[in-house]
């Protein structure tokens, strides 16, 4: 599969997002484009959605409409939460999907936000460096992504390598004005921010830096990677999704790709205090997780990712990073992934 920035061809692609707000700019924005492109654009609702929610060239679903479905893991899935999000992913994937672009209702995007890099793309890649704090190779100012361990922020830079040839199935995009940094950061720091030029970096084996559910792109063979889980803070679910996502992606030889903002984020509103006291759990556990994550045998090769997760969210449920009841709902998103194919 290869796909360049400036044609998808043929390719058939959905974007994804939660809300519960009535359409916005943002919507209406995602919906005219992604009519010209000929791309899906799935918006899933939950209990506090307005009930008449109604926006051309989106495929809106209710909670009642999303529990019609032959799915068990809409069954099962708690409301009121972000990790309904996962039932917008199921529905690309029955569909057909060859990429999914994921965002949230307060990213107004650019046109590059719609076109994933080639998987291919020769890339410079960073591997065996452990955590690197990947913002700041596009700025000189203090930044960092949230998730990033506190005690990582400051650390030097590896230097760039040459680029290589890998295979990047899911790439993260940044933010400007208002990027996906943690609450400490929001507190104390000055917003709004930009980022600087359009460079690449690849992750590899045992480099660690997380990425979101803002702003990603993830190739048909990673889907299964998209799982946000549904039972740890808010603050964490697509954090620590993303550790997991990493872990199996170097054991299938594969790189995570980061690249310049592709949207502007004017974003909602948030009780800051309440979103440190959410990310706790993070600024605590988050370097443990990459601990057992790295120390887990996986198996590697696609055919094995469902199982390799079943691991992963395994370890995480045994040290209470996440609550047992996580398992039951991974393996409710796994089996509809295997009854969709």
């Amino acid at each position: 599969m290869t796909i360049s920035q400036d044609s998808t061809g043929s390719r058939k692609a959905a974007v994804v997002m939660t809300s519960i707000a009535a359409p916005n700019g943002v919507m209406r924005r995602i919906a005219e484009d992604t009519t010209r492109l000929g791309y899906d654009f799935y918006v899933i609702g939950d209990t506090k959605s307005p009930a008449d929610f109604a926006l051309d060239g989106c495929t809106y679903l209710s909670v009642d409409q999303q529990l019609a479905l032959n799915s068990r893991f809409a069954v099962t899935c708690p409301t009121r939460h972000y990790a309904r999000k996962n039932i917008g992913y199921l529905l690309a994937w029955r569909s057909g999907a060859d990429f999914i672009v994921e965002t949230d209702d307060d990213n107004m995007p650019s046109e590059a936000f719609y076109h994933p890099l080639d998987p291919h793309l020769p890339v410079a890649t960073l591997s065996g460096t452990g955590w690197v704090n990947l913002y700041r190779y596009y700025s000189d100012k203090l930044i960092w992504p949230r998730g990033l361990p506190l005690d990582a922020v400051n650390d030097p830079l590896p230097g760039l390598p040459e680029p290589v040839a890998g295979y990047a199935p899911i790439q993260q995009g940044l933010a400007d004005e208002n990027p996906d940094v943690d609450a400490i950061y929001r507190l104390l720091l000055p917003l709004p921010f930009s980022f600087d030029g359009d460079l690449r970096v690849a992750l590899g084996n045992d480099a660690w830096c997380p990425f979101n559910s803002q702003n990603t792109i993830f190739f048909r063979e990673a889907f299964p990677l998209l799982y946000l889980p549904a039972y740890c803070s808010f603050r964490m679910t697509d954090i620590w999704r993303s550790f997991v996502a990493q872990r199996i992606a170097w054991a299938n030889g594969w790189t995570v790709l980061f690249r310049e903002a592709t949207v502007v984020q004017d974003r909602n509103d948030h009780n800051l205090m309440r979103d440190f006291e959410d990310e706790i759990s993070g600024y605590l556990g988050n370097r443990r997780i990459a601990e057992l994550l790295k120390e887990l045998p996986l198996a590697g090769g696609v055919d094995r990712i469902p199982a390799d997760m079943r691991l992963c969210y395994a370890a995480l449920a045994k040290e209470g990073f996440v609550g047992q009841e996580e398992i039951a709902l991974l393996d409710a998103w796994l089996d509809d992934l295997a009854s969709g194919e």
